[in-house]
């Protein structure tokens, strides 16, 4: 299974707003192990940053003013994450903008691209009711180590989801682990078993069992005017 863990920063909370993607990280996983492959990169909005935005994620404009432009970096984009299932935290949000910015394009959406959405933020709160399920917590209850996240980063943020997806999902796993170990073992003992059985010995019905077996049933067909089943079926060989 591939999967493309991800990440984007905005400059805002609402595309409907006119807000724009400023930043996206991926980092790829194949089968629950991180490949080292990953998708980075921050663009120019085309648009000026709020100071409480660029509070959270450090990206002035004028850091931006000389990145591509989204339309730049989208080919680019769809193809790392082209058929993988994207592993998201809060994936209503990242997928909003995302969509926004492909649909500006004429794109198709990204569930149309990738696979699947899974997204961490539920998973959390499903798994954890009542508990902080924010990216930071997710960190401390899975031991993360996040200490050098002091602001907000796509890449930064999409390596620590990966772990704490990782850690979240372990079950599955060791469920997968347990059957694959213990299918050998399982065969070796129905082997030795098979081997070491012995003779089964066959009881055969006498004429006189058969005979009362018979008229049980002859009886049954009676009383329900021709519709013993067994009857029927017994003709039928």
């Amino acid at each position: 299974m591939r999967q493309i863990v991800l990440d984007t920063e905005t400059t805002g909370l609402d595309w409907k707003n006119g807000d724009r993607i400023v930043e996206i990280g991926c980092v790829e996983m194949a089968n629950r192990v991180l490949t080292g492959r990953h998708f980075h990169v921050y663009i120019n909005p085309e648009r000026g940053i709020p100071a409480d935005a660029e509070a959270i994620h450090g990206l002035s404009e004028e850091f931006l003013a000389d990145k591509p432009v989204f339309a730049a970096i989208a080919a680019e984009f769809e193809d790392f994450v082209r058929g993988a299932e994207l592993v998201i935290h809060n994936a209503p949000f990242d997928v909003g903008f995302l969509n926004h910015e492909l649909d500006r394009l004429g794109k198709p959406p990204i569930e149309e691209l990738c696979a699947n959405v899974v997204d961490t933020l539920k998973m959390a709160r499903e798994q954890n009711p009542g508990k902080k399920a924010s990216l930071d917590a997710l960190c401390d209850r899975f031991e993360v180590d996040n200490a050098h996240r002091t602001l907000h980063g796509a890449l930064l943020d999409a390596e620590l989801l990966a772990e704490v997806y990782l850690a979240m999902t372990r079950g599955q796993e060791t469920l997968t682990m347990a059957f694959e170990e213990s299918a050998p073992a399982n065969a070796a003992a129905s082997a030795a078993t098979e081997e070491n059985r012995p003779p089964l010995k066959v009881l055969r019905a006498s004429e006189a069992e058969i005979a009362a077996h018979d008229a049980v049933l002859a009886d049954i067909d009676k009383a329900a005017k021709g519709g013993c089943l067994w009857l029927k079926e017994k003709g039928g060989d």
